[in-house]
């Protein structure tokens, strides 16, 4: 009996042996997973066939930035929250046009959709009258754009919801601070589709349409790294204080909402056609036909947006909305190339945080403050990496020897004449928009142009780079670049923003006998 304790400890004992030197094999291979990781060399790789999925997604940022070229920069962690069809969603830009083309086409005639009783549009067009400044009464032309709307775009509609999703909260917090009705929200609807980087055959651009004018009259600065009417933040408080001024002078959200489509000058103009009318429904046949399909189509997508849910719509919700990313000012010039290698976060949804900068190039410059939008997960990992981030996009640069344009106000049309050996695809190419874009700004059938032929242009490139890049041979002095001066600015400082340009050289291009300088003049800042 006691030879078989004796045995039955020792079987104890050597089972707890294996068990403990099993364990500490564990936790050596643990510990020397994590040392591997911080303290990998630039000729091995990290093979394990399970890795411990508590520092499997941890590769440093510095590891990255050490040598881009030999770490699997895909392994880096990516913005988890948000799924491949939400960022299809994001991206799509087809909307803008279609939202358009239904505007400008809209016959009014009556459509028969029979999910939706007259009586029951009634009683819910009297609920929203009475919680809303605007007037929602029945109206039959009212009633076509709604039906058409459920019977042929409900598809279309969902993505706009889906995109609402993200947008709206910042919508809401910006017209608020303006007292101005949150409905106006959907205006950005009609306006642009939510596509923040639309662009009209007339210029207007951005998710308000600002034109070029317009937009700088409001503090939305155009360069050619940059179009202000394309950041929706910017973008939106400078249409909250226009809606805010037209409100003061029209004391009517209807007209305000004609005003703003169409000028304040074609309101009034139709008000004095109409023999004094203040009341929408009746000055409509005075107003442009745009105008007269603008308002219809407002009213009919705040109806759907608030009775979504008694039409069935089931749009796909988003895991992130704006409120959910942060901004850094950036403290040196860096490509969005560059931010997704260090953070992971793809350049698709880079672009769509960030849709201001044209060339998908974030410049700095002295005295005008650049901001990176990201994810807040990724924001902090940036932060907490910022200055071995400036190094990696530095040596980058410098390694690759990358020509990237100066940085110049730009104009926002350019008229170009069509050379032996164009075409629409290599125009398009060259000034970084699409063929179709080029076809509706000079209300073109086909793709066929000739030589000779001008053609209207609002370029995404700069000017001066589609210039340098083109096969016209010309040379990049004759066609010099322009800069606006600014309240402070001086030659010197202006000098600084242009990397060879001395004061000597503003001084001769421009004819000037002196240093004085006044807002709003325009500087050659190249020879030409």
């Amino acid at each position: 009996m006691l030879k078989r304790n004796i045995l039955l400890l020792l079987l104890l004992a050597g089972l707890t042996s294996v068990a403990q030197e099993k364990q500490n094999k564990e936790r050596v291979e643990k510990a020397n997973f994590r040392v591997q990781i911080f303290q990998k060399s630039d000729d091995t790789e990290i093979k394990l066939a399970e890795p411990d999925p508590e520092f499997r997604d941890k590769l440093p940022i510095s590891a990255a930035i050490r040598d881009s070229s030999k770490v699997k920069l895909a392994d880096l962690p990516k913005a988890k929250t948000i799924d491949s069809l939400w960022k299809l969603e994001l991206t799509n830009s087809d909307l803008y046009e279609k939202m358009q083309q239904s505007i400008l086409e809209q016959d009014y005639e009556e459509v028969v959709y029979k999910e939706l009783p007259t009586d029951t549009l009634k009683a819910r067009l009297a609920k929203l009258n009475a919680r809303t400044p605007f007037n929602i009464e029945y109206n039959p032309i009212l009633e076509s754009v709604i039906k058409s709307y459920l019977k042929r775009n409900k598809q279309g509609m969902e993505r706009l919801m889906a995109l609402s999703n993200y947008y709206f909260p910042m919508f809401e917090q910006e017209l608020d601070k303006y007292d101005i009705p949150l409905e106006i929200k959907y205006l950005a609807i009609v306006e642009s589709a939510l596509n923040p980087r639309a662009k009209s055959r007339v210029g207007a651009t951005g998710l308000w349409q600002f034109m070029f004018t317009t937009g700088k009259m409001h503090g939305l600065d155009v360069s050619s790294y940059v179009d202000e009417r394309m950041d929706p933040e910017r973008s939106t408080e400078a249409a909250a204080k226009y809606l805010a001024s037209l409100y003061k002078v029209f004391g009517d959200w209807d007209l305000v909402l004609a005003s703003y489509n169409s000028g304040p000058g074609n309101v009034s103009k139709a008000i004095r056609r109409s023999g004094g009318a203040t009341d929408y429904w009746h000055l409509r046949r005075y107003l442009p036909r745009e105008t007269a399909g603008y308002v219809p189509a407002f009213l009919a997508t705040l109806y759907l947006f608030e009775y979504a849910d008694e039409h069935n719509f089931q749009p796909k919700n988003p895991d992130i909305v704006y409120f959910e990313t942060d901004t850094i000012q950036v403290k040196q010039l860096l490509t969005f190339d560059q931010v997704s290698k260090v953070t992971g976060v793809e350049k698709e949804m880079l672009e769509f945080l960030n849709p201001s900068y044209k060339l998908d190039i974030i410049p700095f410059v002295e005295d005008e403050k650049y901001s990176l939008r990201l994810p807040k997960q990724a924001s902090g990992k940036f932060v907490s990496n910022e200055n071995a981030i400036y190094d990696f996009a530095q040596t980058e640069i410098e390694e690759k020897k990358k020509e990237l344009p100066k940085y110049v106000e730009t104009n926002d049309r350019i008229r170009y004449k069509v050379r032996r050996g164009d075409y629409l695809g290599k125009i398009a190419e060259r000034y970084g928009v699409g063929v179709s874009s080029i076809r509706r700004w000079n209300n073109m059938r086909g793709n066929n142009i000739r030589v000779g032929q001008y053609l209207t242009i609002y370029p995404r490139k700069p000017v001066e780079v589609a210039a340098s890049n083109s096969d016209s041979g010309s040379s990049k002095g004759s066609n010099p670049s322009w800069y606006t001066v600014k309240s402070g600015d001086s030659l010197w400082s202006i000098s600084k923003k242009f990397p060879g340009v001395t004061v000597q050289n503003l001084k001769a291009w421009n004819d000037m006998n002196t240093n004085s300088l006044k807002p709003g003049m325009k500087l050659k800042v190249s020879k030409g």
